[in-house]
């Protein structure tokens, strides 16, 4: 990315990286000048901090920092020694500083109403990627909230993730003084926030509010060439200048999001004339995903790469069944299904050998509490797990685990978890997806999750309490219109996941807030979240499948028909 932007934005190629090079280079004049005006009303340089004796050996340095064994060879060889100080091969003594913990993240709260369309938004772009790159130098993070939302969700992370969900937090109205006063009710102490709004908001704030707003000031027949930007923080003159800004043509396919670089996501392909995605569900700890086929007994099985920079293309792979798929699971490089025809269940496996011909054979489905309608009906419900255990197959049906050995016996297991039939299958019983006694109240609540190590539990699914796997706890509140459909837990803690009833709009909610997943919301189907990674497929539609982060959103994986 360096190479492909001019010498003078090369210091900004971290940031600049999650823009195209066209856009970057666009943006550049805008860039440097509005840092050079936010600098003057904010330095970014951290101090230098208390002197703390040495910290090793430096190139560079005052004279009384050299070594000994430096001024040895100025007595001895005195023209090597200047050769060496001309070439800087003099070693020196690095002092060391203890410098303090930054303390307050840099805030952001943006307007994304109507009055700030256009130049507005261009400028707001340009602020994110120098407060993001101001904040890094200080050391501390940058989170984004949305003014007029009232869940309480922060926009943060890097800024191939923080922008895209700042351009589609778009608002139909504008803010008001009121929406500035509640989002600043959610800044934490040291908090350094500053405001990107009009002139007409910025006008009712109260003094000292660190504002940055700006309007169009200049055109050409194409459009606005220029904005005047003013920046008023409370400790100096406010700031007025006018910044120019990119050609329309660009602009424009900045103002959609079409300019942002994201790691490309894997395209996985189905099989020709095999209708997947309605179905998709994981059931271990693997990364393989499976969904039934547009056959009964044809199933789907796709490995997903561990980051989507791994590969281009993933092809799912096609299991030709000798029945419709009850239960499958896949462990190491194995895959074993549970096939029913007729009543009977019986092991189909994929891989290195597991049984003989005729072991794990259930004459009836009966012995697993199954008659005829029953099983019928878990036909058409995503794939159970199946789950190998010692010399078991063990599968949870009806809330209840069942145990198959080899003679074909089925036994009852004990319960998955109480109230099985209000959410989905918990993962609350089997000892590899959870280590560790249950909190106190757990085991007695009316409704139970577990995963990645986390436990969450609740009396009326509207509050939750949520453990994550370090001890943390938490009170999670569940909006009224929102199902949980599981636990996740990702690189910023344990979190509850839910679908709108009306909007089939997910969200996480958890220590930082509630998070809109506005990418992998609008499913055609149920949702499947991995039971130990922050993974979560969505069916959109008959044939396409998104995979994508529990946490932030993000899209990894796109699984569609090759058709």
């Amino acid at each position: 990315m360096t190479g492909a932007l001019p010498s003078a934005l090369a210091p900004w190629s971290a940031s600049l990286a999650a823009l195209t090079p066209e856009l970057a280079t666009a943006l550049g004049p805008l860039l440097r000048r509005l840092d050079a005006l936010v600098s003057e009303h904010e330095p970014v340089t951290r101090a230098q901090g208390t002197p703390d004796g040495h910290g090793g050996l430096a190139r560079t340095g005052r004279p009384d920092q050299l070594l000994p064994s430096e001024w040895l060879l100025a007595d001895e060889f005195p023209d090597e020694f200047v050769r060496r100080l001309v070439d800087g091969e003099l070693l020196h003594l690095a002092p060391e500083f203890t410098s303090p913990t930054p303390t307050g993240r840099t805030v952001v709260l943006a307007d994304t109403g109507p009055e700030q369309a256009g130049a507005a938004r261009l400028v707001q772009l340009a602020a994110l990627l120098v407060l993001h790159r101001r904040a890094a130098a200080r050391g501390t993070d940058l989170r984004v909230g949305i003014l007029g939302d009232l869940s309480g969700t922060w926009l943060d992370g890097d800024l191939e993730d923080l922008l895209p969900a700042w351009l589609e937090a778009r608002r139909r109205s504008d803010p008001t003084p009121e929406d500035v006063r509640h989002a600043c009710e959610l800044l934490e102490d040291g908090d350094r926030a500053w405001v990107l709004t009009s002139e007409h908001l910025a006008a009712l704030l109260p003094a000292g509010t660190r504002t940055l707003t700006a309007r169009p000031a200049q055109w050409d027949a194409n459009g606005a060439t220029g904005v005047e930007v003013h920046i008023t923080t409370g400790r100096a003159a406010p700031t007025t200048a006018l910044l120019p800004l990119p050609a329309p043509d660009i602009a424009v396919r900045a103002l959609r999001g079409a300019a942002f670089r994201r790691a490309a996501p894997v395209q996985a392909v189905l099989p020709t004339g095999v209708r997947g995605g309605a179905l998709p569900v994981f059931t271990t700890d693997s990364r393989t995903l499976l969904a039934r086929g547009r056959h009964a007994d044809v199933l789907l099985a796709v490995h997903l790469p561990g980051t989507a920079r791994q590969a281009t293309t993933v092809r799912a792979r096609r299991h030709d069944l000798p029945g419709p798929a009850l239960a499958a699971g896949r462990t190491g490089r194995r895959l074993i299904v549970l096939c029913a025809r007729d009543r009977r269940l019986f092991p189909y496996v994929s891989g290195r050998r597991f049984c003989e011909r005729g072991e794990y054979v259930v004459p009836d489905s009966a012995a697993l509490g199954l008659d005829r309608d029953g099983l019928d009906a878990l036909l058409t419900e995503p794939v159970l797990p199946l789950l190998v255990d010692d010399r078991f197959l063990r599968l949870p049906i009806a809330g209840r685990w069942w145990r198959i050995g080899p003679d074909g016996r089925a036994q009852d297991d004990g319960p998955v978890g109480r109230q099985a039939a209000d959410l989905p299958y918990d993962r609350a019983r089997d000892t590899r997806l959870y280590q560790g006694n249950l909190p106190a109240g757990a085991a007695q609540a009316r409704h139970l999750l577990h995963g990645a190590g986390a436990v969450a539990w609740s009396t009326d699914r509207q509050t939750w309490d949520l453990v994550d796997r370090d001890g943390g706890h938490q009170l999670v509140t569940v909006r009224e219109q929102a199902d949980v459909i599981g636990l996740t837990h990702g690189a910023e803690g344990a979190a509850l996941i839910t679908v709108g009833r009306k909007d089939a709009v997910l969200r996480s909610a958890g220590a930082n807030g509630r998070r809109t997943l506005a990418r992998l919301s609008g499913g055609s189907g149920r949702p499947a979240l991995h039971p130990t990674l922050p993974l979560i497929a969505v069916p959109k539609g008959p044939d396409r499948i998104l995979v994508g982060d529990a946490g932030t959103g993000r899209i990894h994986h796109v699984i569609g028909s090759d058709q």
